[in-house]
Formats: C-alpha cells, sequence, structure tokens
C-alpha cells in the first residue's frame, strides 16, 4: 500500500510566509517515500485557488504523482477546466490524478455561481463526459482546432470519484478509475465494505479493477494528547459551515491523533483491507509533520 500527503491548504495561517509554506511542503513530499502529493477545492475559503496551484506544484516537484482530492467539476466550465487540467498533465509530465467530487457546500456553488441544480452526480458524469472528448481530441466547439493541449497521459489523467457512500461508487462506475474515499471515524470495516462494493461495480461495468484510496485527517504527538487538540483546532477553522456544536461534538472521534507507532498500525490496517493508497490530510501547517511520517514510512 502506498500512503500520500496532502498539502496544508486549508490552514489559517498558510499564508504568512506567501508561497513559502506551501513550497516547502511540496519539496518534502517530493524528497520523501510519499507516492502522492494531494490538495482539494473550495470556492468559498481562504485556500489557494486549485488549477492555478496545480501549476506551481507541477513546477516545485519532480517526482512524486499530483493528486487533486477533489475538484467540483461543476463549478467550473467542462471544456476550460479540461484544457486546465491537460496543461496541468503537460507541467508535471504526466503525473497528474484527478479526484472529482459532486461537493457538499452549498456556499460554494453559490460563490462560483454554479446552479445547485447541477450538485448531482449526473451534473458531474456530464462534464466529465465532455472533458474526456476534450482529451480525446474531438472538436466539441465548433472551432478550427480541437481545445488543447492534449494530455500527456493518453484519453486524459486518471481519474477518480470523491465518495463516502455506496450510491456514489454505483453512479461512478460508469467513468471513473477508482476512489478517493474519506473517512471520518477511522472505520476500517467500512472502508472495506466501500471497497467490495467498488470491485463488484467495476466488474460490473466491465471496467476492470478500480484504484482503491481513502484519506484522514491526522495529528502526531509524544502520547501527550496535543495531537487531539490539533485536530479540533483544525476542524473548528475547516468546517465553518457547520454549527460549532456539532463540531465540537465530532472532534473527538474524527480522524486520527497519537503516536507515530500508533499512526502506523492504523495504515496498516487499512492496508489489510485492501486500500492501494491512503492520503494523509494534516491539521497543522509545520512541515516537521512530514519528516515525522516520512521517518515513519520510509
Amino acid at each position: 500500500m502506498h500512503v500520500g500527503m496532502t498539502l496544508p491548504v486549508m490552514e489559517p495561517d498558510l499564508w504568512t510566509d506567501g508561497a513559502a509554506t506551501l513550497e516547502a511542503w511540496a519539496g518534502a513530499i517530493d524528497e520523501g517515500p510519499f507516492a502522492s502529493l494531494c490538495f482539494g477545492e473550495r470556492m468559498a475559503f481562504d485556500n489557494p485557488e486549485t488549477l492555478t496551484l496545480l501549476g506551481a506544484v507541477a513546477a516545485w516537484t519532480q517526482r512524486v504523482r499530483i493528486v487533486t482530492t477533489v475538484i467540483v467539476p461543476q463549478l467550473h466550465d467542462p471544456v476550460m477546466l479540461a484544457k486546465a487540467l491537460a496543461t496541468g498533465d503537460q507541467l508535471s509530465g504526466g503525473r497528474l490524478t484527478v479526484g472529482f467530487g459532486v461537493g457538499g457546500r452549498e456556499e460554494d456553488y453559490r460563490a462560483a455561481g454554479a446552479p445547485l441544480s447541477e450538485q448531482t452526480m449526473a451534473g458531474m458524469a456530464s462534464r466529465v463526459a465532455v472533458m474526456k472528448r476534450v482529451w480525446a481530441g474531438e472538436d466539441v466547439t465548433g472551432a478550427t482546432l480541437p481545445v488543447g493541449p492534449p494530455p500527456v497521459q493518453p484519453g486524459g489523467p486518471s481519474l477518480l470519484v470523491g465518495t463516502m457512500g455506496p450510491k456514489t461508487i454505483r453512479s461512478a462506475a460508469a467513468w471513473a478509475d477508482g476512489l478517493a474515499g474519506v473517512t471520518l471515524d477511522l472505520d476500517v470495516d467500512a472502508a472495506a465494505g466501500l471497497f467490495d462494493l467498488a470491485r463488484a461495480s467495476w466488474a460490473e461495468a466491465g471496467r476492470g479493477v478500480p484504484r482503491l484510496t481513502t484519506s484522514f485527517w491526522f495529528a502526531l504527538d509524544d502520547g501527550d494528547g496535543s495531537a487531539r487538540a490539533q485536530v479540533h483546532r483544525h476542524l473548528r477553522h475547516y468546517m465553518n459551515w457547520i454549527p460549532a456544536e456539532f463540531v465540537d461534538a465530532m472532534a473527538p472521534t474524527t480522524g486520527f491523533a497519537g503516536t507515530p507507532d500508533q499512526l502506523a498500525e492504523v495504515l496498516r490496517r487499512f492496508q489489510d483491507a485492501g486500500a492501494d493508497e491512503v492520503h494523509l490530510i494534516p491539521t497543522g501547517s509545520d512541515v516537521a509533520q512530514v519528516e515525522r511520517v516520512a521517518s515513519l514510512i520510509g
């Protein structure tokens, strides 16, 4: 099983040193034993714009795979999004994997001027279909030339669907190459059940074997309990659209908080459950977290 690391794009102090924190994290991930560097999208928030960040990360790294977890295609024009992602694939030398999701925040749709009626699996699938046609070199606009550049990877980047449940998995089996899952409470048995469903759904759709990834928030300490407080602070900032009392109620059991040895055991459990890759989501901006995890999995 591989391990990926997510950039701290949702941290409140991210911009204290301009782009220096992001560049330091990208370099540390690329130089470490990680399989992928991940980052996700929000609109009504102070995180970096995803497609701009993709270009920077492509320049800052040489080896690691770049994974968007996740982009909401309904917040973008599909032809422009296909062009931007193909450009990212070119700039990274074919290292791009794209995670797509419907998105659960109505405020992001409003911020992007996107109709809430499109906040559906069908709305996402229709845009993915357009993007695949663009990546295949079809003329979808009636222009003199097709929209380019062509992606490095034939047919376009590998596509993962962001999911926490079975309905999304069954719907996406027709177009996705795998899962970009997330587990809030580290329920390995539940993740294994979704993996089994994905394998069956992909087989039924004649799509072969899906790539199975999941993710969770994490913080490390030396047994003093400070990691749980860090996760709680992060959730209070990130989940700003949820009433604070609900966030406080879920914080004690959300994500991983503990020692490196305890994290290693959790990763082993997900490996035994059949995960191809786990993406760790940091709850702080200190790049020392990358180094501690690198020592653990290296």
